[in-house]
């Protein structure tokens, strides 16, 4: 099996390499969020002590986990549709995407605020 290029990058005309390079600096600013909270993720479980409640350390890692992996196949979707839209024309596409992650975030923040003032087990 080779990774060649995707067969959308044939579509359409090739956009402006500045255009294209903004959207990799992009993507890649995404991976690097990706893979802080998969290491946010691990840290949590292998170094943090255990927290009053029974099995927050889990719970906590599997959830920054989780959203770790969620962004990092969003931001090829992302760069991807981005890519895409400059090779047609169309304006750039804007979804719900940021929304999610920020909730999640704010989410697993919370979990993480709640599990700290309950103190060390």
């Amino acid at each position: 099996m080779t990774l060649g290029r995707p067969r959308w990058q044939a579509e359409g005309d090739e956009p402006d390499y500045r255009f294209s390079l903004a959207n990799e600096r992009t993507f890649l600013a995404w991976i690097r969020t990706s893979l802080s909270l998969v290491a946010a993720a691990v840290a949590v479980v292998q170094l943090v002590p255990p927290f009053r409640v029974a099995h927050g350390r889990a719970v906590l890692g599997i959830a920054l986990a989780a959203v770790g992996l969620a962004s990092g196949v969003l931001a090829y979707l992302r760069w991807s549709s981005g890519e895409r839209a400059m090779r047609h024309g169309r304006p750039l596409p804007s979804g719900g995407v940021l929304l999610v992650l920020s909730v999640a975030i704010a989410v697993i923040g919370a979990v993480a605020l709640v599990l700290v003032v309950a103190g060390p087990k």
